[in-house]
């Protein structure tokens, strides 16, 4: 017994306020969701909603790498739809031709990334201006491969995205695969820690010999695998995906990281958090809906969740305490 107490303080577990914050907020949710909307956690509703809120936690990732260099990424859309309809439209109902589709589809994406990245990181374009012209040639890419139609996901990729082990469904398993991953190349390697570094002090950083131009070009690059595996799940998880699957996840995935705790001036990231994030905004537009509120309400709620989390991260803590002291302070003086 004194062995694992020893191991326990010699390895002590520690979390980042940002996990805190918003693992305390979720909470807050759930309990708002037993009290008012019971009906917003039942299997039914979880089962719904969960395959969903893990490819807006896949997307968020990949959002998360461009605001840690300091950048937005507005391709999303784009990004995730042509994943979409590459996935849907290619095979044409034929599960033979899948695999030769998702490879089609991560080839565009590593193109699309790679262009953003130099764009931005070695033209020093803006990267709202860039990732936005992006968008635009990407879905031209989607009316191109669609013709705007939808049509009917393979059965293999209903199976592998759409299914479900023990009652799980396999988008929360690719979910969870791809955060542990991330998490262990971003806080446990030299490389992770560099592009940390890189985002929170490019100055420092060149002044030190890291090649910051190409980790900004690497983070749009992975960026845009990321939205192209959310896309592939999209597909197999809806029975007929449109060509604007994406569209709804631009603003989600700003939220997410926000909401995470990841500096929009780039630096530190929290891919645990971020995911959670992505939990806590699905939850909430679900209790939206369960209260009676339209479903056009969920942009304006995904707004507010957005507004509150630079609010929380924003807002000097400490410095407010200290004022709040201070200001009881003086009252006291003047009582006396």
């Amino acid at each position: 017994m004194n062995a694992i107490l020893t191991s326990f303080t010699r390895f002590p577990i520690s979390f980042s306020k940002e996990f805190l914050t918003v693992a305390a907020s979720t909470l807050v949710l759930l309990l708002l969701c037993v009290l008012f909307a019971p009906s917003s956690l039942s299997y039914g509703a979880l089962s719904g909603s969960l395959p969903f809120a893990a490819t807006l936690a896949i997307v968020g990732l990949g959002q998360m790498l461009v605001v840690q260099q300091g950048g937005f990424d507005l391709s999303v859309p784009g990004g995730v739809s042509l994943a979409v309809v590459i996935s849907s439209h290619v095979p044409a109902g034929n599960s033979a031709d899948l695999l030769p589709a998702i490879l089609l589809a991560f080839v565009c994406a590593m193109g699309a990334g790679l262009i953003n990245g130099f764009m931005v990181g070695f033209l020093r374009l803006n990267a709202i201006v860039a990732t936005i012209g992006m968008n635009a040639l990407l879905f031209g890419g989607v009316f191109a491969v669609s013709g705007g139609v939808p049509r009917i996901t393979t059965d293999l990729l209903a199976v592998i995205a759409g299914g479900e082990i023990y009652g799980i469904a396999n988008a929360i398993y690719f979910a969870i695969a791809i955060v542990l991953i991330f998490t262990i190349v971003m806080k446990q390697t030299v490389i992770g820690r560099r592009f940390e570094a890189v985002g929170a002090n490019p100055l420092a950083a060149r002044a030190i010999g890291q090649p910051i131009r190409l980790y900004q070009m690497m983070a749009y690059l992975f960026a845009q695998l990321h939205y192209c595996v959310a896309g592939i799940l999209i597909a197999g998880i809806t029975v007929q995906p449109t060509a604007f699957q994406g569209n709804p996840l631009l603003l989600p995935s700003v939220a997410v990281v926000v909401l995470g705790g990841t500096s929009l001036l780039g630096g530190r990231g929290f891919p645990v958090a971020t995911v959670i994030a992505a939990f806590f905004l699905s939850q909430l537009s679900q209790l939206a809906l369960a209260v009676g509120l339209p479903y056009s309400a969920q942009t304006i709620i995904q707004a507010l969740a957005l507004g509150f989390g630079i609010a929380v991260y924003s807002l000097r803590w400490t410095r407010l305490k200290e004022f709040t002291l201070a200001t009881k302070k003086e009252k006291t003086n003047e009582i006396i």
